[in-house]
């Protein structure tokens, strides 16, 4: 009976003027509170003080509305257009068990992940500074992108010369320069990922 008392999720009550009020505890809370909660691994439902209806679906995607807004960006917007795509899909009923099934499987994984940031972070010590990795990774790129500029410099007085534009700016160098400004995105994406890592740990 303990036991099932001592897993028993905690209750909160959503009131009519959004206020949040922790049952347990007696007292009021915020969405940053029931975010600490979900990171202590504390359960908790939260229902609706008149109704009853439980509500934690609407409040947890509250809580990552928030963070997502305050720039703790985890979700690619590739992954949320796909996601938006599937609501109304004859698939949609089989989605949410299937990221239930791989978000359990990552942090079933969570743990080994870290440990083998750590051991690599340990046998390289360059790499304890993710900001100068992701710059030298960043001047990598810019230079090897250099390195195929007198090419697309001589593409493009060509066409020049062959369509009379000379004022035009060339494809080539647009998608050049768009390419380098992804991988440079890319790269600041795994700087902020592997961080929160580590951090974490």
């Amino acid at each position: 009976m303990l036991d099932a008392e001592k897993q028993a999720p905690v209750v909160i009550k959503k009131y009519a003027n959004r206020r949040l009020y922790n049952t347990s505890k007696s007292t009021y809370v915020t969405l940053e509170h029931l975010a600490e909660m979900v990171r202590e691994g504390t359960d908790f439902v939260v229902n609706d003080a008149k109704s009853g209806d439980d509500i934690t679906h609407s409040v947890l995607t509250q809580i990552i509305f928030e963070e997502e807004s305050r720039g703790q960006s985890m979700l690619p917007i590739s992954f949320l257009r796909q996601l938006i795509r599937l609501y109304g899909d004859t698939l949609q009923g089989f989605v949410p068990g299937y990221l239930e099934a791989s978000m359990n499987t990552f942090a079933s994984n969570q743990e080994a992940m870290r440990e083998k940031v750590r051991a690599a972070l340990d046998a390289n010590p360059a790499f304890a500074n993710f900001e100068t990795m992701a710059r030298t990774n960043m001047e990598w790129f810019e230079n090897a992108m250099r390195m195929f500029a007198p090419f697309a410099g001589a593409a493009r007085a060509s066409d020049a010369e062959k369509s009379g534009e000379s004022g035009a700016e060339p494809r080539a160098s647009v998608a050049r320069d768009t390419e380098l400004e992804d991988m440079k995105s890319q790269l600041a994406e795994m700087q902020t990922q592997l961080s929160k890592l580590v951090g974490k740990s």
